[in-house]
């Protein structure tokens, strides 16, 4: 009698088991469906955002182009201000991966090479920055500073690494201060971004700025091994 008592509690414990892993299983697919539908929103948001500017793109003109009704829409943001909030994260992840996908080559001279790349392949979308700054400061300045301060940490993380990289390789001098010169080239970008009404004023836009800055910045970190594979591609 005692095992049968034994086996009929391991079979209610196996059922139970097997239910509860059932139940997290759906409810893992019902997330991931979730989240798959809001990085949606928040991918045609953007590009709605970047091509027309904030102010003038609606919730009802996202849902229009969406195909969604704005029931809908409400199921995954409470408002127009946390759907903003989401995609400038979804903005940092996006800076972080690409820079994450520099560090993993390992080799300094390919980072270069594709981070010159990079910045050449985007000048596009940075001639769509003023816009879309111009309404986050002007409309959602705790968000756009909020975005300000994470912007900065991240790039200033990678671009120390980048350095030490270099320097590891031989083709980053030696003797330069890690931090501070990450520091500095992190808020040049943010200060840039932040007052390009300044940039424009004298004529010029920020992608000719990026242009600029990277090269002084490139040629200014790099030792003599450095520099001249820098002045050879």
């Amino acid at each position: 009698m005692k095992k049968v008592s034994i086996f009929l509690a391991y079979i209610k414990k196996k059922q139970y088991l097997c239910a509860r892993f059932e139940k997290n299983h759906q409810s893992s697919i019902i997330n991931h469906q979730l989240s798959d539908q809001r990085n949606h929103i928040i991918k045609t948001a953007g590009e709605l955002f970047f091509r027309l500017g904030i102010r003038s793109v609606s919730i009802d003109d996202i849902c229009r182009e969406l195909g969604m009704s704005k029931k809908t829409f409400y199921v995954y943001f409470e408002s127009k201000d946390e759907l903003i909030e989401q995609m400038l994260q979804a903005n940092i992840s996006y800076m972080s991966g690409k820079m994450q996908e520099l560090l993993d080559l390992r080799d300094f001279r390919q980072l270069v090479k594709k981070f010159i790349k990079h910045q050449e392949a985007e000048k596009n979308d940075v001639r769509r920055v003023p816009q879309l700054v111009y309404d986050l400061k002007k409309y959602y300045p705790r968000q756009f500073a909020d975005f300000q301060v994470k912007c900065f940490e991240t790039q200033k993380t990678y671009i120390m690494r980048y350095l030490e990289l270099g320097v590891a390789q031989g083709l980053v001098r030696a003797n330069l201060n890690i931090e501070l010169t990450a520091v500095l080239f992190a808020k040049i970008h943010n200060d840039a971004i932040r007052d390009f009404e300044e940039i424009e004023a004298h004529n010029h836009n920020m992608h000719q700025l990026a242009h600029t800055a990277m090269d002084v910045f490139v040629r200014g970190v790099l030792s003599e091994e450095g520099l001249k594979f820098f002045q050879s591609n």
